[in-house]
């Protein structure tokens, strides 16, 4: 019985964030309500919020969850080998691939404005670890480093799903990381 309730659990938030993303990528979160989501998702409200707050609170979850995933990729390699690096940068691209929709909502400020941010966040607390900061100097300047790699990496992937991801994942990570390492000598 556990099992099967579990299941359902499980079922509803999904029903849920799904329709969440829907949602937002036609409008922003302040215009959304929790009657049309649970209408859309065809839950009655009181479920709802068995399982949530309010779709602020959904939202957040599905951050979470993302940010979970994204910090397990980032701490899976190393980022000071290149070939760990292209491969690291590789299978978040491959994520990405996998929930295209719901990057491409959440990546939009309007739908969903704290998403880049905490993107921002989780990946430059990654980058400003011992190895940047001793092969960069100052804590400081390695905070300006990896704000403007990390903000070109992300323009680039949301330059790159607006063009139906018209590269592999794998051509992707190479050129962001190329970019990253070499930055205009790339193209010499």
């Amino acid at each position: 019985m556990n099992e099967k309730l579990d299941r359902r659990k499980k079922y509803t938030r999904k029903v849920l964030k799904e329709s969440l993303i829907t949602l937002l990528s036609k409008k922003p979160i302040t215009d959304i309500t929790v009657k049309e989501l649970c209408e859309l998702a065809d839950i009655n409200r009181s479920t709802f919020y068995t399982h949530f707050a309010d779709h602020y609170d959904l939202l957040n979850r599905i951050e979470e969850e993302i940010t979970e995933d994204m910090n397990q990729y980032l701490h899976s390699y190393s980022y000071e080998i290149e070939e760990e690096s292209i491969q690291m940068t590789e299978k978040i691209l491959q994520y990405v691939t996998e929930n295209k929709l719901m990057f491409q909502t959440l990546l939009n400020k309007e739908s969903a404005p704290t998403f880049e941010k905490r993107m921002m966040e989780l990946t430059q607390r990654f980058m400003m670890n011992k190895w940047m900061i001793d092969h960069y100097g100052k804590i400081e300047e390695t905070k300006y480093l990896s704000t403007f790699v990390i903000s070109g990496a992300i323009h680039v992937i949301k330059e790159w799903l607006e063009n139906d991801m018209d590269k592999s994942p794998k051509e992707m990570a190479l050129m962001i990381n190329s970019f990253t390492n070499y930055g205009f000598s790339y193209f010499d």
